[in-house]
């Protein structure tokens, strides 16, 4: 009996360690396999996700093309919904889970819808691929497909 139990909380956190969310982590920009159709990529990007009790934290940093900083942070539902902007250049996010390796984000600037995302993490974990669809901050119409690293 005692070794029953001892199973079971064996796997009742192997479960949870597998329950962690395929998008937590540091993310690197890989300019090499990223593809701009409009727009111009960043020098540097680095997007670090953190969970906070049922959030996602996102922290994203570097350098502009032009040389200018890159900055935002904002915290969203992990399951999906209405988030909150702390930093950055929108007022608004909102996001979906699709499946537990996909998701799409909105960012919003006085009520509109002006920035979309559609993100999938790969099987192994190590690759994020971001499709994005969007007028930048500063009025340039952007449309790529972003590869970052974990």
């Amino acid at each position: 009996m005692r070794n029953v139990r001892f199973l079971a909380c064996l796997l009742a956190f192997a479960a949870l360690g597998l329950a962690a969310d395929a998008f937590v982590g540091v993310w690197k920009f890989d300019a090499a396999k990223s593809k701009y159709t409009m727009g111009t990529p960043p020098k540097t990007q680095t997007v670090t996700i953190t969970e906070v009790g049922t959030d996602l934290d996102v922290n994203i940093s570097g350098t502009a093309g032009d040389g200018s900083p890159i900055a935002a942070h904002y915290t969203m539902p992990s399951a999906g919904g209405q988030g909150k902007v702390i930093t950055g250049a929108y007022d608004g996010v909102s996001g979906k889970r699709i499946s537990p390796t996909e998701r799409s984000v909105e960012y919003m600037k006085g009520g509109k819808v002006i920035y979309s995302t559609r993100s999938k993490a790969s099987a192994d974990g190590k690759m994020l691929t971001v499709t994005y669809k969007s007028t930048s901050p500063a009025g340039q119409m952007v449309e790529a497909t972003v590869v970052y690293n974990k």
